[in-house]
Order: structure tokens, then sequence, then C-alpha cells
């Protein structure tokens, strides 16, 4: 099981879009991976959730997380393998692991460890200044800054390099430019 929540080594960038539900992950995921010609990896736990919704009418049960989190990697490591210079993550362990301990008050230890241990270069958490959007697996529109405030507090609790993008579609995309323009040349 180890193996499966393991982040292969490599010398890519690595860049995780991080932060409560709704907050403009996915579309700046996709653009910078646009942008720098690579590519990105999508969040494991919405198709897997969506999947499950379709299927059974269920939300996300604590027995879950652990296969989220296996799917996670795996698709991880996969664009890893075909990403050119830089990796655009929308979410990590880490992300499930402030889920788990959100919705269920604890995070198994597998998932824990491989969160703290798997590394990236640079964290942008998503502000909550963009409109919330429902679906089917969104829940929580009212706790929008308690949940953002506890995203931050795992970022620096654990010491993890990021920075708060906040504004509009393209200033987001303008000011995560910046920084990866940035990082890019103290590298």
């Amino acid at each position: 099981m180890e193996k499966k929540l393991e982040q292969k080594p490599g010398s890519l960038v690595k860049i995780v879009l991080f932060g409560p539900e709704s907050t403009g992950k996915t579309t700046l995921s996709r653009q910078l991976a646009a942008h720098y010609g690579t590519t990105w990896v999508p969040e494991y736990m919405r198709e897997y959730l969506q999947q499950k919704w379709n299927r059974e009418h269920k939300i996300c049960e604590p027995e879950d997380m652990l296969p989220i989190a296996e799917g996670q990697m795996q698709v991880e490591n996969e664009k890893a393998a075909v990403a050119k210079k830089l990796l655009f993550c929308d979410t990590d362990l880490l992300e499930l692991k402030v889920y788990s301990e959100v919705y269920y008050g604890q995070c198994d230890p597998e998932i824990e460890k491989f969160a703290l241990q798997n590394k990236y270069d640079l964290y942008f958490l998503t502000y909550i200044d963009v409109p919330w959007e429902k679906d089917d697996l969104r829940d929580k529109p009212g706790e929008r800054k308690e949940m953002f405030g506890y995203f931050k507090n795992t970022l620096e609790k654990y010491r993890r390099p990021y920075v708060v993008l906040k504004g509009n579609e393209e200033e987001r995309l303008q000011q995560a430019i910046k920084y990866i323009e940035h990082l890019i040349q103290k590298k």
C-alpha cells in the first residue's frame, strides 16, 4: 500500500493549487499548464466521488479516503512522467488530510505520512473571493472563510511555501505566472 501513496522522484518543479472547494483551482491548473506547455494533475477525488454519487447517490465516507489518495498519487505520477519542466497539481495528499480532519475528525495514518513526506516547490492557496458554484459534491458554501483558515493554518503548520492568490481569473493567472517565473529563476 505504501508504494501507492509514494511520490516518484524527479526534477520537475511541482506546484499545488490548494484551498477550499469552488475557489478556482481547476481553472487555474488548466490555464497554467496551457501557458507553460505542460500537463496538469486533475483532482481525483472529484472524479471518484462523482462516480460514487452517480452510482449510489452517496457522498464521501471515511473508507473512501484511502482509495482517493491512492488514485490521486497514481494520476500525479503518471502526469509527472510526461510533464515538461513544470507540473501543476489540482490538489495533493495534504488537501486530503485537511478534508479528512474537517469531515471525519481524523486522517488515515498512511495518508498523513505521505501528505507530510511528498514534496512540492510551491502552493498557491486560492482565496474565497470568487463566486460559489454549486454541484452534486460541494456542500459548505457558508463555511468558506473557516475552511480557508484551516487550509492556511495547515500550510503554515507544516512550513509549506505558499502564496495566496486573490482576484478574478485573469488577475490570479498573472499573479501565479509572476511567482512561477521567480521560482524558475531561483532553481
